[in-house]
């Protein structure tokens, strides 16, 4: 692995890896992520077939021997090291109230200090929008504050960006943060939206798969699995219009007693619109009752290999486990493309200051 060093050669950690998303990108990208590092045995399987040849290493990353990882790497000073860092997002999101006690907030912290003993050439972060102003920009001030105490002269820049943007077909905003000890690196440009390509749409991805029933599995593609439906959800999901339909255009004998009370969430029992991109997929994002995750015209909510494209995951990129595990590893994941975009920046940067400072 460490041969041919006239080659550029980037090597990374992916810490709070999932199933591999940002993995996953970043190889595309051209970069040898070595270990993914997560707590959720669900993902071990999906992460070392798909993301092949790292491995995935179960550990919390609070107790983890970062100096022996990058030992046992044996890296020359020729060679450049990238940390990732896509901590659980579920404390900063909006739609939950703020709990100071909440230990996973201190994830990102952790992951600062790992930093301190790898010293990364280049650090990349995602989370939800919001991470930057938990407990009033406390949590995000002290992980800056780690990074300046490494005396590694880290520059960093960061931005509330979307990752349809980049090609994702999805409305789904994300901090993201890139910090290097090599010179300043600029947050790649967008590649999608106004005066640029046009954005990835839900037809342009899902529309090629078998019709299906709510409850059905078909074997053409893998995972392509929907979710069983009651009898009063199967009825309210034939009663919402196809193509962006929502609960509100239900007759009132049908809507829920909190729904009468209260708006709440707006999106709740909709269906997805065909020519724009998908809502932001969640954790049970193949749930009908809970977000827009209907399907445009079928009476059923989109599939986990639905939701794997929208979040931009090929087909041959397989899931393993139960439907409430692998929605949650779809939801939790860095869409790959989006994580691609990032990672060619960062190539195309290393690159560029390797040629600058040749012998």
């Amino acid at each position: 692995m460490l041969k041919e060093r006239n080659k550029l050669a980037i090597f990374g950690f992916d810490f709070f890896c999932g199933v591999g998303g940002a993995t996953k990108g970043f190889q595309n990208a051209g970069m040898k992520i070595v270990k993914g590092i997560d707590l959720d045995k669900t993902c071990t399987e999906a992460y070392e077939k798909n993301c092949y040849p790292s491995k995935f290493i179960m550990e919390d990353i609070n107790v983890l021997n970062t100096e022996k990882i990058i030992s046992d790497m044996h890296l020359t000073s020729k060679d450049f090291l990238v940390c990732i860092g896509c901590a659980p997002c579920q404390p900063f999101s909006r739609f939950k109230r703020e709990n100071e006690n909440d230990k996973r907030r201190k994830l990102i912290l952790a992951f600062a200090n790992a930093i301190k003993v790898a010293k990364p050439h280049v650090i990349f972060v995602e989370n939800v929008p919001g991470f930057e102003k938990a407990q009033k920009g406390n949590i995000f001030k002290e992980f800056l504050e780690t990074l300046d105490l490494t005396q590694m002269n880290y520059q960093y820049e960061w931005k509330i960006v979307n990752a349809k943007n980049y090609g994702v077909p999805q409305n789904r905003r994300r901090f993201v943060l890139l910090a290097s000890r090599i010179g300043k690196i600029p947050l790649p440009n967008a590649t999608h939206g106004k005066n640029l390509l046009p954005y990835v749409t839900v037809r342009d991805r899902i529309s090629k798969y078998a019709l299906l029933a709510a409850g059905e599995v078909n074997k053409d593609f893998p995972n392509h699995v929907a979710r069983r439906l009651s009898d009063l959800n199967l009825t309210r999901m034939k009663l919402t219009p196809i193509n962006g339909g929502s609960r509100t255009e239900w007759p009132k004998e049908f809507w829920l007693d909190c729904h009468k009370k209260n708006a709440g969430h707006t999106d709740v029992y909709g269906r997805m619109r065909w020519d724009k991109p998908a809502p932001t997929l969640t954790c049970k994002c193949n749930s009908f009752s809970n977000g827009r995750f209907g399907h445009p015209e079928q009476n059923r909510a989109i599939s986990l290999r639905e939701a794997a494209q929208l979040q931009s995951f090929p087909d041959d990129f397989i899931f393993y486990g139960g439907q409430t595990d692998i929605a949650r590893q779809i939801g939790n994941a860095v869409p790959p493309l989006m994580a691609e975009a990032f990672g060619k920046t960062i190539v195309k940067f290393i690159e560029s200051h390797r040629i600058a400072n040749a012998p």
